[in-house]
């Protein structure tokens, strides 16, 4: 029997084995709900689907806990087969869908079939689909062990204290909560910023310390103590594997979602970097040509064989149209490409603002972060403009920091915003009514403002809602434009003004470009201002995108899934 102070000091380690797993348990809901949101690519709609099917698949765990013969044996069998899911799940996960995305082009290999016979229906496209939804079958299961945790617990209390308690449950689930807050804080605070294998990994092994705490403590209480002993210490092997080569594993089946050659891949504490390079052959200096795709989270942000089309669209109108050029401010941009056109123009100071430190570290001093060929080839592309003294680098949030520049009264000659499509709830604020009005009163009267608008053919809806949402933020003029980046497809723009002029007005009045660009010229920017019959026919029906509503997320969303034939 136990004694009285062992009580005390079994209640304590159980109280606080239960809040360090209600923590765990957190832990697992967003790792498997970040990882999900990046494969599916629906991050918002994602995460609430992982964490309701994790809730409920807890409260059936909670009904088949009754099942459990031994809470002691249940409890150590429960926390291994936790620790062993908990750490593997993203990799196994990882694993399935890199194999089926790629599997039918290893059989058109074998078979040499032709581009468009590849073998992508029936039982291919049901694998994939199975591969692509795994994230909800392991959140299921997983959720379905978390939630036995408790109740076993519970009757290890009774048990120990040889009565029914009357605060049982209550005290048990105070541990939850305020272990789950625990984990909450853990996660945004450190493991956020880490591998997400490391994070997995570290988090299943405070379930496998948790069941080495019952063997140890609760010895005599046991069946198959050798038999526990063996497989935790066979565990403890797995799991450090998984620490030190799981992210590499990882990294190797994301490889092999694109048709490039990965050459460096970094998780930021905000977003997924990876850049591939597709080799091209000898020039006549004998060096290998190569073309470099950045993807950020899976999805192409620019490639070195035509970011020039697209950057000399965003640049050229805005600073061409403006009356002056002397202080530029840039939203985003942190590759530097942007920056490197303005530059061109001669500025006195240029702004530029970005929410990911790392990524800016990356292009700002790529001899430091990448391989040295990568390096030199990025160095090349972005011409080291963010080492340039004109430049002020803000690594911050833009939404938060023009309130800072507005109470500093600063004013712009021209503004370029140059932020990935809101395809992510954070996202979808800086595509607002409210972000656009202060945007509005940091720029000059004469000057002029340009944003990277997504795909007037594939979110077209998504496309003309900027365009609304500026002119709902009281913009004068507000013009739309789009031409054919080959990597992207078709693509769009939004350019607007305060007062005076409309910028396609401005640009009709110049005889030339004052800067000459490499893809653009005079002629073709003012043809990229016309669009097809009835482009514009349902722009009524078109929401505006007002701080908190979600609109042009949504509309993104939805595009998205047509797309991707998801719906």
């Amino acid at each position: 029997m136990f004694s009285k102070n062992n009580h005390y000091l079994d209640d304590t380690l159980l109280i606080l084995t239960m809040a360090i797993l209600a923590g765990c348990g957190l832990i697992y809901e967003y790792l498997l709900s970040h990882y999900a949101g990046r494969v599916l690519g629906v991050m918002e709609s994602t995460i609430y689907t992982m964490i309701g099917l994790m809730i409920v698949s807890m409260g059936l765990g909670a009904f088949a806990a009754r099942n459990v013969r031994c809470a002691y044996n249940g409890f150590v069998y429960l926390e291994l087969i936790i620790a062993l899911l908990g750490a593997s799940a993203i990799l196994v996960i990882g694993g399935l869908i890199a194999i089926t995305q790629t599997l039918p082009h290893i059989i058109a290999d074998m078979f040499a079939l032709p581009p468009d016979m590849l073998p992508q229906g029936g039982i291919f496209n049901q694998l994939s689909f199975l591969a692509i939804n795994s994230p909800y079958f392991f959140g299921v299961v997983l959720g379905f062990f978390i939630g036995m945790e408790i109740p076993l617990i519970a009757r290890i209390r009774e048990q120990i204290h040889g009565q029914h308690l009357d605060n049982n449950l209550g005290t048990i689930y105070g541990a939850d909560y305020i272990g789950a807050g625990a984990g909450a804080a853990i996660w945004v605070l450190f493991l956020l910023s880490i591998d997400i294998s490391k994070a997995a990994a570290l988090t299943a092994s405070l379930n496998l310390i948790a069941g080495t705490f019952f063997i140890l403590r609760y010895w005599h209480k046991l069946k198959w103590r050798k038999t526990f002993v063996g497989l935790h210490l066979v565990l403890a092997l797995i799991i450090a594997l998984m620490f030190n080569y799981g992210n590499q594993w990882l990294n190797q089946m994301n490889s092999l979602l694109y048709l490039d050659t990965v050459v460096h891949s970094q998780k930021t504490r905000y977003q997924q970097l990876t850049f591939t390079e597709r080799n091209m052959g000898l020039n006549s200096g004998y060096a290998q040509k190569s073309i470099i795709n950045f993807y950020l989270n899976g999805r192409l942000q620019f490639s070195s064989i035509d970011e020039q089309i697209y950057h000399d669209y965003l640049v050229a109108p805005v600073l061409a149209g403006s009356a002056r050029h002397d202080n530029i401010l840039i939203i985003g941009g942190g590759d530097g490409l942007a920056l490197r056109d303005v530059l061109n123009y001669n500025p006195k100071k240029v702004t530029l603002i970005d929410l990911d430190s790392e990524l800016i570290d990356i292009f700002q001093q790529p001899n430091s972060h990448l391989d040295k060929n990568l390096a030199i080839k990025i160095s090349y592309l972005n011409k080291n403009s963010l080492q340039d003294k004109r430049v002020n680098i803000l690594r911050s949030d833009a939404f938060i920091t023009i309130n800072e520049l507005l109470k500093s009264g600063q004013m712009f000659d021209a503004i370029i915003v140059d932020l990935p499509d809101p395809s992510h709830p954070d996202l979808n604020k800086l595509y607002s009514v409210n972000f656009y009005a202060r945007l509005k009163q940091l720029l000059s009267g004469d000057g002029l403002i340009a944003i990277q608008s997504t795909s007037p053919y594939h979110a077209k809806n998504s496309f003309i809602s900027i365009g609304k949402t500026l002119e709902a933020a009281n913009f004068v003029y507000v013009q739309q434009y789009h031409d054919n980046v080959p990597s992207f497809g078709e693509w769009g723009w939004t350019i607007a003004a305060k007062t005076g002029a409309s910028p396609l007005a401005r640009l009709n009045k110049l005889n030339e470009l004052p800067v000459q660009h490499t893809w653009l010229n005079l002629e073709m920017l003012r043809a990229a201002f016309i669009f097809p019959n009835d482009f514009y026919h349902d722009k009524e029906n078109i929401g505006i995108n007002t701080l908190g509503s979600h609109t042009l997320y949504q509309l993104h969303q939805k595009a998205w899934q047509d797309q991707q034939g998801i719906q």
